[in-house]
Order: structure tokens, then C-alpha cells, then sequence
């Protein structure tokens, strides 16, 4: 049996039995949502949950300052941020950023490709928040957040985190890279959801990680999923006409108004700065 096949085969049965090892939530991200979930707490005891770990204090300032937010006057102080982006926000948004944390390896090769599939989610989501961003200034009854859109984006390739480790065991499979890029697609999605459910995420994460890449699945209502499948898109290989195709359901449920999307400057703006705070 090659390499490619032990490890499918281990991966599968692994999955069926409820063996695979699953990547635990970030001790920071923990601290996050258990004091954004206590009803007792308020936002001067999330400034000293968060002032605990420098770089993600800063990077919620940034936040906080960003066209994201939608704000022109600076704030100087982790407190202001936290007070501008609420306490709900920023449980959703901190335990995205803590998430980079995960897409770490001491193998050299299994770290490269974390960081390959750390940065298609960075990328996926800068241009679904854009996106949802725009399509939220023309439905004002629209009932997608811009928050959970942030920590769904950064979830929906969470799955190729244990294909990746068990990987480690067979480093044949590197010098096949289709064979991962298959891996992951077939299995990253019941695995994600899997992991979803050991965090005890709500079941809206669960669908999203389960079902984005299952093009069999679709939601009467514009989704979560609709905004990371279009932001998978433009960063697929797919161009000219064949983009234009698969742009053409979006465009229909005027979910982006044309196939130039991304040429619009907000879109583009927001799109570049998600990714600057992201990355």
C-alpha cells in the first residue's frame, strides 16, 4: 500500500472511530469567551483578560482603528478599543487572531504547509468581510455579522490541522502535493466540525465548516458560507470566462453587484487592510 493510501486510510478509520486528535482551543481564546460568556462580566475585566497577551492587546487597537470599524477618530488605549468594538466582537474577533497560534509545526514541511493553509484563510476572509461589508450597506435588514464572519473565515479550513499532523508520519506524501490538497478538501470538512463541537462553538460554525466546500449544499437565505465560497473563488486559479461562470449565482442573488467586485476601492481597501491585520 503507498504512502498516500496508508495515510487515507488511517485518516478515514480514525475519523469513523473518534480517535483522531483534534487541536485544542487557544488558552487565550479560552480566556476570551469564558469572560465574554459570564454574565457577571463587563469590559474593564475584558481590557485585563486581554492586556494579558501584548501582541493580541495590540492588534485589537488596530482593529479598533480600522475602516473595518467604520471610525475616524484614533483610539490610544487597549480600554478604548475594547469599549469601541463591544464585548460580544471582540470574543468572536480575539479568538480569531489567537487562531494563528494553531498553524504551527516543528516539522519543516508540515509548517510550511500550515502556513500555506493559514495564509488561504487570511486571504479568504480579508475579501469575504469585504464583501459582506458591502452587501450589509445595501441590505440594511441584513442579519450577518461582520464578527462572526472574521472567526468563520479563519475556522473554515480548521480540518487540515490533524490531516496535517498524522501526515507527519509519512513524509512520502510531501513529495505529492495533490494528495494533501485532495486530503483536505475530502476530509477537512467533517473533520472541522468535529472540532467545532470539542470547542463547543455554536452550530452556526459547525454548518459553515462542515458544509462550505459542498457545493451540493445551499441556504435559501445569503449565508456565511456564500461570502467564504466567494472569497475561495477569487483566489482560486479560475479566470476569464470560467471565472465569470462561477461568479454568475453570486452576481444573480446580487450578493456582489458585478464580476469586477474587487476593482471597488472600498472593497479593495477593506479587503487589503483585514489582511494586513490578519497576516
Amino acid at each position: 500500500m503507498s504512502a498516500e493510501n496508508a495515510l487515507l486510510t488511517i485518516l478515514v478509520e480514525k475519523i469513523r472511530t473518534d480517535m483522531l486528535v483534534l487541536p485544542t482551543l487557544p488558552e487565550m481564546a479560552i480566556r476570551v469567551r469564558r469572560t465574554a460568556d459570564d454574565p457577571d462580566s463587563n469590559l474593564l475585566m475584558m481590557t485585563d483578560v486581554i492586556a494579558q497577551d501584548p501582541a493580541l492587546a495590540a492588534r485589537m487597537i488596530k482593529v479598533a482603528n480600522s475602516a473595518f470599524m467604520g471610525r475616524s477618530i484614533k483610539v490610544n488605549s487597549l480600554n478604548q478599543a475594547i469599549t469601541r468594538i463591544g464585548l460580544s466582537q471582540v470574543k468572536n474577533i480575539a479568538t480569531a487572531m489567537a487562531m494563528e497560534q494553531l498553524f504551527v509545526s516543528q516539522h519543516e514541511q508540515i509548517k510550511e504547509r500550515m502556513a500555506l493553509v493559514w495564509r488561504d484563510s487570511v486571504n479568504v476572509t480579508s475579501i469575504a468581510l469585504a464583501c459582506l461589508k458591502l452587501y450589509i450597506a445595501e441590505n440594511k435588514h441584513c442579519n450577518l455579522n461582520l464578527d462572526v464572519m472574521t472567526l468563520a473565515g479563519l475556522m473554515h479550513l480548521i480540518g487540515a490541522l490533524p490531516i496535517l499532523t498524522e501526515a507527519e508520519r509519512y513524509q512520502s506524501v510531501f513529495g505529492d502535493p495533490q494528495f494533501l490538497e485532495n486530503a483536505i478538501s475530502t476530509l477537512s470538512g467533517q473533520i472541522g466540525s468535529s472540532i467545532m463541537r470539542a470547542w463547543d462553538f455554536a452550530d452556526t460554525y459547525v454548518q459553515i465548516v462542515l458544509n462550505w466546500n459542498n457545493s451540493s449544499y445551499q441556504t435559501e437565505q445569503v449565508s456565511y458560507i456564500d461570502f467564504i465560497r466567494l472569497g475561495a473563488l477569487v483566489q482560486s486559479p479560475l479566470e476569464g470566462p470560467a471565472l465569470l461562470q462561477a461568479l454568475q449565482p453570486y452576481i444573480e442573488r446580487k450578493i456582489v453587484p458585478d464580476a469586477n467586485f474587487m476593482e471597488i476601492a472600498e472593497v479593495r481597501l477593506i479587503s487589503q487592510e483585514i489582511k494586513a491585520l490578519l497576516s
